[in-house]
């Protein structure tokens, strides 16, 4: 299951025991340093005792008073002075138990961990001396076994509370993350709103965590919107188109006795209308496919333009020339800007005796977009009409208007300009402006 709280959840409880093993066994090696410091502490102090009373005749250790509890047998502290001439005297408490304790050099001292009488664990500090002239090793030793029962206590009781601990920050956790959670909740609710049509676009008084996620929900909102609305313009015109011929195909068949006149403009209606609809699979050949809002790449994305559309015109053996700029990134929306050249390129090959250019290129904080041909071009009041505000070019009419009717509302939806005027190579040159922020956010 794809949960975000169980997710959380595993990488808390990951977490916690990795912090509270590093814990324990930090925790456990000080523990044990520090007992071994204060007992080796200890240790020292009761050798200093026993060393004031060592002499040239140790048989005094029998005379002179002692800590009692060396005394005592098994008492857990324990004694050993070793000679160099092989005598050794040892705690009573010992009774008849042997320490393993090698001989030290004056001077050298040692630290070992032994087992003792009992099962005991020991843990020995031996030093070696010379006093009058008389080398000993002198070893002291406490047994370790009662600390580490309290040091075993600590660490059970530190890993139930860890485990308490856990278990509580855990139910913390859930409660915390199902509540914040809930704060989607009227996210959810305008999704639904949204659906039934009561809203146009989120709220972004959400958490800053998904704002990020809400604007580009927003924004394909947006790009979703603005493509029904090139859809519906795109469907207007091609019913637009439709219309006067069904009118007049309907009047020839309200009247079977037509005359030949009224016959040839019957025919002429039936080929207007199978042009538009080759025009229309044209422009679904020149979209292509790709994956929605995939960036147009002019460096692989116009050759395969031109190739589709010198197919599509192989009849008249046009040349198609395109120039790119080197710095020019993918831009816009693929799907768009097929469409965008396609129509400029397909009216310019439509009406070349030849040659058509086309050139991409980015200044000024623009792409730049020039399409031209050496046909014969537009009167200067053709143009006119072509750039006047407000004009709409009906696609039902042969010539240059086919399909700039879309190229403007393409241009529009990416706050652009489309300009037209007279080529150097003698036909119609269409200049395509579109400001990079346009052509970035729509992408």
């Amino acid at each position: 299951m794809n949960s975000i709280e169980r997710s959380l959840q595993i990488g808390l409880v990951l977490s916690l025991l990795l912090l509270m093993g590093l814990f324990w066994l930090v925790g456990s090696h000080s523990l044990r340093n520090l007992t071994e410091e204060f007992i080796v502490s200890r240790l020292e102090h009761d050798a200093e005792s026993l060393l004031r009373i060592v002499s040239a005749r140790p048989e005094k250790l029998l005379q002179q008073q002692v800590d009692p509890i060396f005394n005592q047998p098994f008492s857990g502290h324990y004694y050993l002075i070793r000679f160099r001439d092989g005598r050794e005297f040892t705690s009573r408490s010992l009774w008849d138990y042997t320490l393993e304790i090698p001989f030290l050099q004056p001077g050298e001292k040692r630290r070992l961990h032994l087992a003792g009488p009992s099962g005991q664990q020991l843990l020995v500090l031996a030093q070696g001396f010379r006093k009058q002239g008389t080398e000993f090793t002198l070893a002291v030793s406490e047994d370790l076994s009662p600390i580490e029962a309290e040091r075993e206590r600590f660490a059970r009781n530190f890993a139930l509370l860890g485990l308490a601990g856990m278990v509580l920050l855990l139910l913390v956790q859930r409660f915390v993350v199902r509540r914040t959670l809930r704060r989607l909740e009227p996210v959810r609710q305008e999704i639904r709103r949204l659906e039934q049509g009561e809203l146009e676009r989120l709220s972004e008084a959400v958490p800053t965590e998904i704002l990020p996620l809400v604007r580009e929900f927003n924004h394909l909102l947006q790009r979703f919107s603005q493509r029904l609305e090139h859809s519906r313009n795109a469907l207007g015109n091609l019913a637009h188109a439709l219309k006067g011929p069904l009118n007049l195909l309907q009047q020839y068949f309200d009247h079977p006795a037509a005359s030949p006149e009224k016959s040839r403009l019957a025919r002429d209606q039936v080929e207007r209308i199978c042009h538009l609809m080759q025009r229309e699979l044209k422009r679904a050949r020149l979209a292509g496919t790709g994956l929605p809002s995939r960036r147009f790449d002019p460096a692989t994305d116009l050759p395969e333009l031109i190739e589709t559309l010198k197919n599509i015109h192989r009849d008249r053996h046009i040349t198609i020339h395109h120039e790119l700029s080197g710095d020019l990134p993918p831009f816009g929306d693929h799907e768009d800007m097929l469409e965008l050249l396609g129509n400029l390129l397909d009216n310019a090959c439509k009406w070349a005796d030849s040659t058509v250019r086309c050139a991409l290129s980015r200044h000024d904080h623009h792409v730049t977009i020039t399409v031209e041909d050496d046909g014969p071009g537009l009167p200067d009041a053709g143009l006119d009409a072509l750039t006047r505000r407000g004009i709409r070019l009906d696609e039902t009419r042969e010539g240059h208007g086919l399909g700039l009717a879309i190229c403007k509302d393409i241009v529009k939806l990416y706050g652009g300009t489309l300009t037209f005027d007279r080529s150097d190579l003698g036909g119609l040159r269409a200049t395509v402006l579109l400001p990079q922020r346009g052509v970035a956010g729509l992408a």
